[in-house]
């Protein structure tokens, strides 16, 4: 078992930054052990007094498995007492209730929380927030500010005395990220009250109002605001990381297929096999164009299907023939790719919502397993299981892709981490990857400044 010595330096500068201030976030790259200095620190507080009851927030598998595993896996927090509060209600009410010190529950459920708690009239009539410490794991999926797990949170902001804030990837998508994220550890102190002022005092936007780009000082001027109640770090400042190899895999499109994915995208119409395929906005045009360049689309409403072409699936079929002493983690974007997937590839295993294939994956006794980023993307330590990912079909989320990718580049992986893009030549694919790039610029240079 692992004791307090074995943290590392970063860690502890992690544990004292929550320690030293009462509400805060961290920016902390992925792999760098977020989750234990959270737990340490979350012991040291127990220990002084200073917290009664904590709860944590996490993605669904991570609430499931990681939270309590890692406690156990440390002789100085093995002691909390954690309940898992997922599940069916009558689960749910059962850890709630129980005296346990530490309750985990996933973000979808958070909303069913807050109301459960803070609602006068409800059948247990509890009307009070029962915790004085509350933990966000992968705060950035709460930067929606419209989003009901955001609003629900922002009730019970003003009646939590510590908040943490973890993620390694706080804007995604730019600094119009961090509003919410702010809003839940201040209370719109810095950044303001609400998102509105927010994009009006920091942004400029075209004629139009739809597109806004931060204005000439803004990204100093949130660096500076946020930065007291801020740590980030990166990896690459800590780690000694195996080197990371993305390799892209063009993927030659039918001549047949490429003419019907031109005429698709020029008149967002058009007929497959019978089959009228139309799109009646831009997002359902990228969406089906991805699907083209995956090799079959959608000819209703996410039910039936058109393959168009296994371009993908042969260049997959390569990959396992080329690395055959190899373990494969692979990415897929559409039901229609797993169904194709499988079908291709019998023996190859999908990652289910228990979690329950992690141990034989880790012990390297599955050849292929099938993930959606998604599901996959955080908390989840599958380094010990391969050293080679490949993305099927990509997405437009530099957030999922990120943490994905972390899975397996990440403290404990031995090997160098190869990762392949299928990209089909001449598609929305290729943008993609160009977006992506994009966005990780932003956000580098975010977290390099706030350093």
């Amino acid at each position: 078992m692992l004791s307090r010595n074995n943290l590392h330096a970063y860690q502890n500068k992690a544990v004292d930054f929550i320690l030293e201030n009462k509400r805060v976030q961290l920016f902390l790259d992925l792999g760098l052990g977020k989750t234990v200095s959270t737990l340490t620190a979350i012991s040291d507080l127990s220990d002084s007094f200073a917290i009664n009851r904590v709860l944590i927030i996490a993605p669904l598998r991570v609430a499931n498995t990681v939270w309590k595993q890692e406690a156990d896996k440390w002789s100085h927090t093995n002691n909390l007492d954690i309940k898992i509060c997922t599940g069916s209600e009558k689960n749910r009410i059962a850890a709630l209730m129980s005296p346990a010190q530490i309750i985990v529950i996933n973000r979808e459920n958070i909303k069913w929380l807050v109301d459960f708690l803070c609602l006068h009239g409800t059948k247990y009539n509890i009307d009070k927030w029962i915790f004085d410490t509350v933990v966000i794991d992968e705060s950035s999926s709460f930067k929606n500010p419209s989003s009901q797990r955001f609003k629900a949170l922002k009730r019970i902001v003003p009646k939590t005395e510590h908040m943490v804030l973890l993620t390694g990837t706080p804007a995604p998508n730019g600094l119009l990220d961090l509003w919410s994220q702010s809003y839940l550890v201040d209370c719109g102190k810095t950044l303001g009250r609400n998102m509105t002022a927010y994009k009006q005092r920091y942004f400029d936007t075209d004629y139009m109002g739809y597109t806004l780009t931060p204005k000439k000082e803004s990204k100093r001027i949130i660096e500076d605001l946020i930065s007291p109640y801020t740590l980030s770090m990166q990896a690459e400042d800590y780690l000694d990381l195996p080197k990371r190899i993305d390799i892209t895999i063009n993927v030659e499109v039918p001549n047949k297929t490429m003419k019907a994915y031109k005429e698709f995208e020029k008149d967002l119409f058009v007929n497959i096999g019978g089959d009228e395929i139309e799109a009646l906005s831009a997002g359902v045009l990228a969406n089906k164009l991805l699907q083209f360049a995956n090799g079959a689309v959608y000819t209703d409403d996410q039910h039936n299907y058109n393959e168009l072409y296994t371009g993908k699936l042969d260049a997959l079929s390569d990959i396992i023939e080329d690395n055959s002493g190899e373990n494969i983690l692979l990415a897929y974007n559409y039901k229609s790719d797993l169904e194709r997937i499988l079908k291709r590839f019998p023996n190859a295993v999908v990652l289910s919502k228990s979690g329950e294939e992690l141990p034989d994956w880790n012990a390297g006794k599955i050849k292929l397993m099938v993930c959606h980023p998604a599901s996959a993307a955080h908390g989840l330590n599958l380094q010990h299981g391969s050293s080679l990912m490949v993305w099927f079909g990509l997405n437009w989320s530099l957030e999922l892709y990120q943490q994905f990718c972390a899975r397996l580049h990440r403290q404990g992986q031995t090997k160098p981490v190869r990762i392949f893009h299928l990209v089909a030549s001449e598609t929305i694919d290729e943008k993609v990857m160009l977006v992506l790039a994009n966005k990780d610029a932003v956000q580098s240079s975010l977290l390099e400044a706030l350093k």
